[in-house]
């Protein structure tokens, strides 16, 4: 999936069920990208194939970790991106301020379902 990255942005949905060989594989083919945006060329040799590059080509993968069949990544994989925590929002502490600012007094009150 990584050889039409050439020039576009790729998102890769629970990154970490994928089996750690292929992973390997995918962390050189990564790595190797991210060596052509360095040297900012114009062209790259990808597994053989001479290919355009366009610095807007980015790779971005989620997980989910910590459930069953989740592996954890190979260390040389993990180094090529950044960490990113997200959690689930606090909708009623959103729905209390969204009131607030359109003049409600009790909005703590109304945000709660």
């Amino acid at each position: 999936p990584v050889s039409r990255v050439c020039g576009h942005g790729f998102v890769s949905y629970r990154f970490n069920r994928i089996q750690l060989e292929v992973l390997s594989v995918i962390a050189q083919q990564v790595l190797t990208i991210q060596q052509a945006k360095a040297r900012q060329a114009e062209r790259f040799m990808f597994e053989g194939t001479d290919l355009p590059l366009r610095m807007t080509c980015c790779p971005f993968i989620t997980m989910n970790p910590g459930y069953a069949g989740r592996a954890e990544l190979p260390d040389n994989l993990k180094v090529l991106f950044r960490t990113v925590a997200m959690m689930v929002p606090d909708y009623a502490m959103i729905g209390e301020i969204l009131l607030y600012s359109m003049g409600y007094t009790d909005a703590k009150a109304m945000a709660v379902k």
